[in-house]
């Protein structure tokens, strides 16, 4: 199964703004995808309050996991979102 490991990049973290940015674009993915901190299981990327759950900080480094065709894709567009100051990018779509 195509994974990628990600360092979060927003300064609240996977709180609020950024995780309903994440979770949005998520679900915008051709394939499911699942992301998991540790050895914790992983939960449904489009879940708000399953990605909330993770409780992942700024620094924390995810796992996303995703199976099918295009897996690659959604994982490489997750995977560089993720890895953005999405609190600064709330800003400017204002």
């Amino acid at each position: 199964m195509p994974s990628r490991t990600v360092t979060i990049g927003s300064a609240s973290g996977l709180h609020a703004r950024p995780a309903a940015i994440f979770v949005k674009a998520a679900g915008e993915q051709p394939v499911p995808v699942r992301i998991r901190v540790g050895d914790k299981a992983p939960v449904d990327a489009r879940s708000i309050l399953l990605v909330l759950s993770l409780g992942a900080r700024q620094g924390t480094e995810v796992v996303l996991e995703a199976e099918g065709e295009r897996a690659d894709e959604a994982l490489d567009a997750l995977a560089e979102l993720l890895a953005q100051d999405l609190d600064a990018l709330e800003t400017t779509d204002g």
